[in-house]
């Protein structure tokens, strides 16, 4: 597919999903938010590094940034950050990716370490349980709120750094001068390097001539339920399989225990954005299941549940768009998004962060063919990396979305029970990330 760089192309940025639950963040406007761009102006404002979106591929790549010595400006539509949603779960490669940009232990001190896992079929009976420490040594997971994690990266970086209520309305080459980007409010500003973290729908990354990603036949409810007295489930990822659905939940912390139901639709179905309704479609859908996920759900504030249609994007060799071309480059969903089903979307999307930091440290503000090179090299990198992770999260979904009786059968008295090995399964999170060295350091 073709993409052009040097004729004008309009896009307007789409609201997010889940723009409805919107909530205040702790993140003080005095500390974190930067002057707006003054209106428009025949001069735009001149940045070396622009990053699109405050998501966690945004604030993790600013960051990661800081580290090495980089200034950034993050651009957020949002009027702060966009803390909606539920959680997330972080395997020890997502935990090394923390570490390196200095999170991972005030993280770990909100949140339970998970011991392991136990899957069962949608009557209750257990099929398979796995201790972490026994069949995958040195393993760390860990449920992680999506709010305290967005809240955590912004609070890392230097004041001044993002920019709320600026959404991206065009963007255009402007040769050796690098890229200008338009906002809605008419301000404008020149980027020598542009980083686009906007998300699974990124104008950005379709202006590179990125397909719109494909809807896998899937949708998943997510939910937090809240015990203020205390949850009382053990550390463990508890799966539940049905014929063309599944289940799980897993607390997150002390009061918290994260939720979701996976399951096949034709079609994304109407977008709901009525809480109520969400919530009793939900359970509606897991009424006869065992009653600890009924539980959970019950426990979960309406507003606080979403629904989420899944799709993913194969970045085919020869066929899809570089992920880097004339300084701009796109990073996390907006480049690779993927279905949740391995658990690796937000980890690749902290990996990406911490080798692209590492690739520019001590090249910006220097000669082209050195950011060029070292943006080349991230995108060979990652590519090696996601494209096979993204095909493997598309297959294990659709191996555990089966309806066929005889296959789901097959799945519960036989692969399960005799065939799981948790150690391969895993072996994807042994990845180990670059480490942020400062500019200048040896």
């Amino acid at each position: 597919m073709a993409t052009s760089f040097s004729s004008p192309l309009l896009h307007l940025l789409r609201p997010s999903p889940f723009s409805a639950s919107l909530r205040p963040t702790r993140i003080t406007p005095e500390r974190r938010i930067f002057t707006p761009f003054a209106g428009p102006s025949d001069n735009p404002r001149k940045e070396e590094v622009v990053v699109v979106g405050a998501g966690i591929a945004g604030l993790a790549t600013a960051l990661s940034l800081h580290r090495v010595g980089v200034r950034s400006v993050v651009l957020e539509q949002g009027d702060s950050l966009r803390t909606g949603g539920t959680s997330l779960t972080l395997f020890k490669n997502g935990w090394r990716a923390l570490d390196d940009i200095g999170v991972g232990d005030e993280l770990r001190s909100q949140f339970l370490q998970i011991q392991g896992l136990v899957m069962r079929s949608e009557d209750g009976r257990e099929l398979r349980s796995f201790s972490f420490k026994e069949e995958a040594p040195g393993q760390e997971v860990r449920a992680v709120e999506r709010r305290v994690l967005l809240e955590t990266l912004a609070s890392r970086l230097p004041p001044n750094t993002i920019s709320f209520s600026s959404r991206l309305k065009y963007i255009e080459r402007q040769g050796s001068e690098g890229t200008l980007l338009e906002l809605d409010d008419g301000s404008r500003v020149l980027a020598k390097l542009v980083i686009a973290c906007d998300g699974v729908h990124s104008p950005v990354a379709k202006w590179m001539g990125f397909s719109e990603p494909n809807y896998v036949g899937h949708c998943a409810f997510r939910g937090l339920g809240l015990y203020p007295d205390g949850q009382p489930f053990k550390p463990t990822v508890n799966y539940i399989y049905g014929r063309g659905m599944r289940a799980g939940f897993v607390p997150v912390s002390s009061t918290k225990v994260y939720w979701f139901i996976c399951f096949n639709s034709p079609s994304p179905g109407p977008r709901t954005s009525d809480p109520y309704v969400l919530k009793q479609e939900a359970l509606d859908l897991v009424r006869s299941w065992p009653q600890e996920l009924l539980d959970v759900m019950q426990k979960t504030p309406e507003d606080v549940v979403i629904k989420t249609p899944l799709a993913d994007r194969w970045l085919w060799p020869g066929f899809s768009p570089p992920a880097w071309a004339n300084g701009v480059v796109v990073v996390g969903d907006a480049w690779h998004p993927m279905t949740p089903n391995l658990g690796q979307g937000a980890c690749c999307a902290l990996e990406d962060a911490v080798v692209l930091g590492s690739k520019l440290r001590g090249v910006i503000g220097g000669r082209s063919e050195l950011i060029d090179q070292a943006l080349s090299d991230y995108t060979q990198e990652r590519w090696a990396r996601v494209f096979p992770l993204t095909i493997r999260a598309n297959l294990v979904g659709s191996l555990l979305q089966w309806e066929n009786p005889v296959v789901c059968s097959f799945r519960n008295n036989i692969m399960i029970p005799k065939l799981v090995r948790l150690g391969p399964f895993l072996e994807h999170t042994n990845f180990e990330c670059e480490l942020l060295e400062p500019a200048g350091s040896p």
